[in-house]
């Protein structure tokens, strides 16, 4: 085998034999198995071979790599072998006595020539792969799914030394079942993996159907939770590149899988014309939102991206995050507090950018009940004082990055959130166009409670849950932010856009979810509810009531109207707003809070900052909750 893939002479005098020999078969064949006019078979018998060499040679089909045949291999051979032909026929009419070559012997050979060749590469894969699958061992695995994915990552687990050994397929497709795939057979429907995970030592579930949906991802999570077996995933259809998988991709399954969403459509063009050339700055763009707007802005080609955020540290990181994968010289990183008017305006009319994104925001809302002054310096005036300065740069789009708890909120947070969608869409029309984005949760940003459950789950802690009831509104970080760039590149003045978030996840099942993610039993596992707390509600909303819901070019993008507030008088309420913050007490704050938004509501009094006692609930308890 080395000698036929080290040496492309002996490959050469191989296949120039092999033609040798098609050929006179052929010509036997053709005369009975006599051998007349010997002279012409002569002649062929030193053209032809040469011949088919010298195209062979063309086509790269003088290497000895026989053991990766594949069609396109086969494909060249026939190319090859007509080609030849067709050469071998014009040089036969111009050698003397060729003209009288048989037609029928040309044909004959030009056929034997193709099958010997394809069949000893045929034959020398075949003999490969018996050896390789004697020599193949470690975890024994099973594939959930018989498609694209299935073959990719059998071919590549087939390889010598992939420490795995596929023991079958399972797909739900009746018309899979019993066929093969790359060698390995579909033994059935999903349904069976607790079957022969009892039958045979199975090691490792791969789950291999990258268009799964999020209810199929969860029922093939529970069927290899019951059979007590590890699985892992490919990525879904949207992070795979150039429809390539392969064993290198497979990854843990992710809440993204079980959220099951579809893949974000966005008109990258309209979006691009907005951004491309352009400065823009983003606001707390070290934190979870704000990091991947720049990631995502920087695609589209800015002239300048201006990350301002008041942590050093979390800058620091993403200064380093964003430098491996952009020049360095089309991002610039400043420190600034977004309530410190001189330094914004010191940062504005040094970059001038034409586009803000909005993200810094105080957003805890537990931590914001006890810290009401500070809320509202930071998500109302702070965001006052930067647009009216946005304004005076030059800034032509501001973007505020808004919170399904903005609608009738229960939080100074929300009610915060809620006064930054009333002053943009009520701000009179000028030259900046101002625009809200209203969405929910995100998976996995800095505090929310996925990253905190899996902290617990990892430290071997019971799991603290708010309420058995409570239900929030989850979508990717990714997703979130390449919809707010959507809903920028078509917003109007004014306009508060509304992200279609899909149906609310009850926080339980996330937490029975994940505990099912770990590979840990759920009767192992404590969860312990909390009362739920200040500020906080069961269930988010995205409308308001007498909101009108109007669609948008973005099926996932809705507009809403009715928000619009007399400017003069809004610019009122805000001065009386800014005099109660300097008064040490929460609950003027909360009153004119309430003038502003009348669909704020609260409970009178300061919030303890102890945890309530555990209220017994079965073998439940109240310790903890998030928002």
């Amino acid at each position: 085998m080395l000698l036929m893939q080290r040496r492309s002479w002996f490959i050469a005098v191989f296949q120039a034999l092999l033609v040798l020999g098609a050929l006179i078969f052929a010509w036997m064949l053709r005369f009975d198995f006599s051998v007349p006019y010997r002279h012409t078979l002569l002649t062929a018998a030193v053209a032809l071979p040469l011949i088919r060499l010298g195209v062979f040679y063309k086509f790269n089909l003088l290497h000895g790599w026989w053991e990766y045949t594949g069609v396109n291999d086969v494909l060249d051979i026939s190319k090859a072998t007509m080609s030849g032909t067709i050469l071998f026929w014009a040089v036969m009419h111009i050698l003397p006595g060729g003209a009288g070559f048989p037609r029928t012997v040309l044909i004959l050979e030009m056929v034997l020539s193709g099958v010997f060749l394809t069949g000893v590469r045929l034959l020398s894969r075949a003999v490969a792969e018996s050896a390789r699958k004697d020599e193949i061992s470690g975890k024994n695995v099973i594939l959930i799914g018989a498609g694209f994915a299935a073959q990719m990552i059998i071919r590549e687990l087939a390889h010598p030394g992939s420490g795995y050994r596929i023991l079958c397929c399972l797909d739900d497709d009746p018309t899979k079942q019993g066929i093969k795939i790359q060698g390995v057979r579909v033994l059935g429907a999903v349904d069976r993996l607790s079957q022969i995970a009892r039958e045979y030592e199975v090691d490792e579930v791969l789950i291999a159907i990258p268009s799964a949906t999020g209810p199929q991802m969860g029922r093939f999570v529970e069927i290899c939770d019951r059979a007590s077996v590890p699985f892992r995933t490919v990525p879904a259809l949207r992070e795979i590149i150039a429809d390539r998988v392969s064993f290198s991709q497979l990854r843990q399954v992710s809440l993204e899988d079980l959220l099951g969403r579809d893949p974000v459509e966005i008109d990258l063009e309209s979006v691009r014309r907005e951004l491309e050339g352009r400065a823009v700055l983003v606001t707390g763009a070290a934190g979870s939102i704000g990091s991947e707007l720049c990631r995502q802005i920087l695609d589209y080609g800015p002239s300048q991206l201006v990350c301002l955020d008041q942590s050093e540290t979390a800058l620091f990181f993403l200064r380093l995050s964003l430098q491996r994968r952009y020049p360095a010289s089309r991002i610039a990183f400043r420190i600034a507090d977004v309530t410190d008017r001189e330094r914004v305006r010191a940062v504005l009319f040094e970059f001038k950018p034409e586009i803000i994104f909005h993200a810094a925001a105080y957003k805890h809302v537990p931590m914001m009940e006890l810290n009401v002054q500070e809320a509202v310096k930071n998500n109302v005036l702070g965001l006052l004082g930067l647009s009216e300065l946005a304004e005076d740069s030059g800034c032509r789009s501001f973007v505020l990055i808004s919170s399904d708890k903005a609608v009738n909120p229960t939080s100074i947070m929300g009610a915060t959130k809620r006064i930054g969608e009333l002053v943009l869409a009520s701000r009179p029309p000028n030259a900046m166009r101002c625009v809200s984005v209203r969405f929910g949760n995100v998976l996995g940003s800095n505090g929310s409670v996925i990253p905190v459950l899996t902290e617990q789950l990892r430290n071997d802690k019971p799991l603290t849950v708010t309420h058995p009831e409570m239900t929030r509104f989850f979508m990717t970080i990714r997703e979130a932010v390449a919809l707010v760039l959507q809903a920028f590149a078509i917003g109007k003045h004014g306009d508060i856009l509304v992200l279609d978030m899909g149906e609310p996840v009850k926080i339980l099942d996330l937490a029975h979810t994940l505990i099912r993610l770990c590979g840990r039993a759920e009767k192992d596992v404590e969860i312990r509810f909390t009362g739920v707390r200040d500020g906080e509600k069961l269930n988010e909303e995205l409308f308001y009531r007498y909101e009108e819901v109007i669609s948008t070019s973005c099926e996932k993008i809705k507009r809403t109207s009715g928000s619009r507030r007399n400017w003069l008088e809004l610019c009122r309420q805000l001065d009386e707003l800014r005099v109660a913050i300097s008064v040490d007490d929460p609950g003027p704050v909360r009153a004119k809070v309430k003038s502003i938004v009348p669909e704020y509501s609260y409970q009178s009094g300061v919030p303890s900052e102890d945890t309530a006692e555990p209220v017994a609930m079965g073998r439940f308890r109240a310790v903890a909750g998030y928002d």
